[in-house]
């Protein structure tokens, strides 16, 4: 690996640390504040030009004022933890074990936020910023809400970039896009009975009954189409009057995942065959949550996928950045196969690349644990593509 220019042994190392205190402050989606404040007073400390928390919850940071506008986001929110007795180190350790990182969020991302916010202050430093803006964002509730907190920072802070870079997991590998995503809920409608004269209602679960055989189907015929995606009942309950009656209501959560070619129209089609003929309507799966400040945030999951192309600008300037930081090219791409927060500036036509520390199929998993090698590796690419672009 090449040495980047005013990169230290000692820089690494508080680099590190950081990402160990990060991991020792829990930050539950709609719990991040004490991390927010975490990460805003170290972008003080680092010398970054404005570092505040935005009305939402965001922790925002600044380097230069160049007309250029880049942006590199990473979440702060991670899942909980319930199995904690059963980690190898504890959750919330931030223990190092072998070169390894170990704790929830090590992976999906408090690395990747601690290296991009140390890249931005050592750009700064280094006066590789000429016309050029750099804005490190920490974004809240992304676990629930992809792409909602990133709608407030750029309205509440009135930017527009000109780049993003979505820093979510990658095993620092240069990432074109992700699989889109709709979700929605289908409702059965029944008649209330007593449940010793059934005949006298409608179950509305059994009206649901015939709907699952179909998303089952449709599951199935997506699996066996070359390109096709995936769609999984992920959630059912029923509404009735009591334990003795006939439920009146039945609802499913339907979570359906598009690959390159389908579309979000093609979703709604697929939800009016699913309820064809039966009781019942579906609807859009918008989901609600209060961020940790008291804001309301609202999800409309409907996404389609997106790749941004291998000679597209800003690939290239990655592809440049990794070569000059691994002293190699990349030997390839990769391609999520889950959402982020990039659904926010794709559908705003700003364009957008991901790279990121960690492998994401660690992420949400007992003994989450990431390189320390490789954090300091990405903190030396972000900090070569600020340079670059």
């Amino acid at each position: 690996m090449e040495q980047q220019t005013g990169w230290t042994a000692e820089y690494g190392r508080a680099l590190i640390s950081f990402v160990k205190a990060g991991v020792q402050t829990p930050s539950y989606s709609d719990q991040e504040g004490a991390y927010a404040a975490l990460i805003r007073d170290k972008m003080e400390e680092l010398g970054f030009d404005q570092a505040y928390i935005d009305p939402v919850g965001n922790v925002v940071g600044r380097v230069g004022s160049g007309p250029k506008v880049l942006h590199f986001d990473s979440h702060m929110d991670t899942v909980e933890v319930h199995d904690g007795e059963e980690w190898v180190s504890p959750p919330f350790g931030g223990e190092i074990v072998d070169g390894m990182l170990y704790g929830r969020g090590s992976v999906d991302m408090k690395s990747s936020l601690s290296a991009s916010v140390f890249a931005a202050a050592l750009a700064k430093r280094e006066g590789l910023l000429e016309g050029k803006t750099v804005y490190v964002t920490g974004s809240v509730c992304e676990e629930y809400c992809d792409g909602v907190c990133l709608e407030h920072f750029y309205r509440d802070a009135g930017i527009r970039p000109d780049y993003c870079i979505i820093c979510e997991p990658s095993d620092n590998t240069i990432t074109l896009g992700h699989t889109g995503k709709v979700q929605a809920r289908i409702i059965t409608h029944g008649v209330s009975a007593h449940g010793s004269a059934p005949e006298k209602g409608v179950n509305a679960v059994y009206e649901m009954a015939e709907i699952i055989t179909r998303v089952e189907e449709l599951n199935r015929r997506l699996s066996q189409t070359p390109g096709g995606g995936t769609v999984v009942l992920s959630q059912i309950s029923s509404v009735s009057a009591s334990l003795n009656a006939v439920p009146s209501q039945c609802e499913i959560y339907l979570d359906r995942r598009l690959r390159l070619g389908e579309t979000v129209e093609q979703v709604w089609k697929e939800l009016d065959e699913l309820i064809k003929g039966k009781d019942a309507h579906w609807e859009k799966g918008t989901l609600r949550r209060t961020s940790w400040t008291g804001k309301e945030l609202i999800y409309e999951p409907a996404h389609a996928p997106w790749r941004i192309g291998e000679d597209h600008p800003l690939t290239q300037a990655c592809v440049q950045a990794y070569a000059q930081t691994f002293g190699r090219e990349p030997e390839g791409y990769d391609f999520w196969d889950f959402g982020t927060n990039a659904v926010v500036p794709v559908s705003m036509g700003i364009p957008t690349i991901g790279f990121g520390v960690g492998e994401y199929k660690l992420s949400h998993m007992r003994d989450e644990c990431c390189s320390v090698e490789k954090i300091q590796q990405a903190c030396q690419f972000y900090t070569k593509l600020m340079e670059l672009l």
